[in-house]
């Protein structure tokens, strides 16, 4: 394994510290970090534009950081060291915030008929975003490193598809990109049916599938284009 690079321990000391905010330093900054910091739909009267970038630090559970933290941990270094710092970051940002963009796009979906019911039947657009709130018909809060995550495991399948990597109660290597593609098949069949691989928790099956197209894309056009003569420091 790579050593630790700056860059992966940086995010992680960040991930930590809004982990440590948001569950351990009492109830108002609690409620504080997670008004403020988590992502809002857009029609939300908590909703601020600087969480389409914070969201991707706030977790849930010590679960929810640990798995998103471990994977990090394990592809991250490797990635960094081979994109170059920048190339990292650009990639990991961009697949949280594609991530962002699908989860958007498919609360938005849900969303519309609903309200649009509402406005039909006379009641204006702030009563209606009120009472469905009020009625749990209003898109959920988005938190979570896993849509940036999902970009780092896609961009690993295409620089390293032969790779045979070793997971937990699998006794035998499988290569990079079938294990990897296999879970990305898995998350779209969740996403799709609206099932949990585990119950009673929830899972934007559909930011793992848009940060893992964005991370395959620009790993694609980076290594289509020889990006490592054309490095970024």
């Amino acid at each position: 394994m790579d050593r630790i690079t700056d860059t992966v321990k940086t995010l992680l000391i960040i991930n930590v510290v809004f982990f440590i905010g948001s569950t351990f330093l009492g109830e108002e900054i609690k409620y504080f970090f997670y008004e403020y910091f988590v992502m809002y739909f857009p029609k939300h009267p908590y909703f601020k534009y600087w969480q389409i970038v914070t969201h991707m630090f706030m977790h849930g559970s010590p679960s929810h950081i640990f798995f998103n933290m471990f994977n990090l941990f394990m592809f991250g270094s490797i990635l960094e060291n081979h994109l170059g710092k920048q190339h990292f970051l650009f990639l990991y940002f961009s697949a949280g915030l594609g991530a962002l963009g699908l989860h958007l796009l498919i609360d938005y979906i849900n969303f519309l008929p609903t309200f649009e019911s509402y406005i039909q039947n006379g009641i204006s657009e702030q009563e209606a975003i009120k009472k469905m709130i009020i009625n749990e018909q209003f898109p959920g809060g988005m938190l979570g490193a896993s849509g940036a995550i999902a970009g780092l495991f896609a961009g690993f399948a295409v620089l390293f598809p032969n790779l045979p990597l070793q997971i937990l109660f699998i006794p035998f290597p499988i290569k990079a990109k079938y294990l990897i593609g296999g879970y990305f098949l898995l998350d779209l069949f969740f996403a799709i049916t609206g099932k949990s691989m585990f119950s009673g928790v929830n899972i934007a099956h559909w930011a793992h599938i848009g940060g893992a197209i964005v991370g395959f894309i620009i790993i694609w056009y980076w290594k289509k284009n020889s990006f490592n003569d054309k490095r970024w420091n």
